[in-house]
């Protein structure tokens, strides 16, 4: 997403509405807010095709999308200012478990669409093992330690190496050769090294006995939910719509993203080339549906960040008592299969 990064300050500018919010930064009770994570980007899609086909409108819905700034998602809408975000499994895990009052109404993303990158010509790293001694450049988030020490464990290896946290300009220390490696989205940095010239080799985290994960969920507030159940379905359902297309028939879907948020992107092909893997890979269940949570996945990753110690409670403490996970998430608002 380094294209969609280079643009975020002119981007956090843009606020994306139905037709029948216009252009406005209305806080009103009949607008739903919605928080995005990053800049907008293919992870996104789903919520513009909403915007763009009239599915929000057609269920006499407001929505006001609150463009990216450095508050994460998670934290706007548990605080109350906004009613859904973009948020992971993995970030929702920690969220709620510290007492935010999140839950997860909806997973676009069914896998991981990360994994452990090195540049393709890294001979001397042919599977996480050799990863012990290097260099990762790194993001900071919570957990993200754990989980690459273990696949590199499960390769054989120790799981001890050099951390450097660079944030957006990890990519870029990958590619130079500054670090060794990284995590990169597949659909995103995947497409867009290919695209430079500096093409990458992946480690899928799932080919080494770790447990697959929603790489992408939809955060709703607790308490907004049990005070609007007709609106929240309402809402839950269009945005489902708007997934559901976006994995149905991705060329429209990446063209609907594009059209809503003109001048974004300075290389369209990356956009449909990227909605059409999500398209294949990641967003259909096994039933070819989008959206719904199973409570097997969310326990297999959220016991593990468990077991790791790596989850705290609000007042910071480790967690001593493993939650119930089917707390973290909810199917009720999708519609019937």
């Amino acid at each position: 997403m380094r294209t969609a990064r280079i643009l975020a300050t002119l981007a956090a500018a843009v606020v994306a509405t139905t037709g029948l919010a216009g252009c406005s930064e209305s806080t009103d009770s009949d607008t739903i807010r919605f928080a995005l994570d990053w800049t907008p980007n293919t992870n996104h899609t789903g919520l513009y095709v909403a915007l763009q086909e009239g599915y929000f409108a057609d269920a006499g819905l407001n929505v006001e999308v609150l463009p990216y700034n450095n508050t994460a998602a998670d934290t706007l809408v548990d605080a109350g200012n906004a009613e859904f975000g973009i948020s992971t499994q993995s970030s929702g895990v920690f969220a709620t478990s510290a007492g935010a009052q999140t839950v997860s109404v909806l997973a676009p993303l069914q896998h991981w669409a990360t994994g452990i990158g090195v540049r393709a010509d890294r001979d001397d790293i042919p599977s996480p093992k050799a990863l012990d001694g290097k260099v990762y450049a790194g993001f900071g988030e919570s957990g993200e330690q754990a989980g690459l020490q273990q696949v590199i464990k499960n390769d054989g290896g120790t799981g001890e190496y050099e951390t450097v946290v660079l944030g957006t300009s990890a990519y870029e220390a990958v590619y130079s050769g500054t670090a060794d490696f990284t995590v990169s989205y597949f659909a995103w940095e995947g497409i867009e090294a290919e695209h430079s010239g500096t093409p990458m080799k992946y480690f899928d985290y799932t080919d080494y006995g770790f447990p697959d994960a929603y790489a992408l969920t939809i955060s709703g507030n607790e308490p907004w939910l049990a005070a609007h159940p007709d609106e929240a379905k309402k809402f839950v359902q269009a945005l489902q719509r708007g997934y559901q297309l976006a994995a149905d028939d991705p060329d429209r879907a990446a063209q609907d993203l594009i059209d809503a948020n003109p001048g974004t992107f300075t290389d369209e092909s990356l956009v449909f080339e990227s909605q059409e893997m999500l398209a294949a890979k990641y967003m259909k269940d096994a039933s070819g549906e989008v959206g719904r949570q199973s409570l097997d996945k969310w326990t297999a990753y959220s016991k593990f960040l468990y077991e790791s110690g790596v989850l705290a409670d609000q007042n910071g403490a480790p967690l001593t008592t493993e939650p119930d996970w089917s707390t973290y998430f909810t199917n009720d608002y999708l519609g019937d299969r």
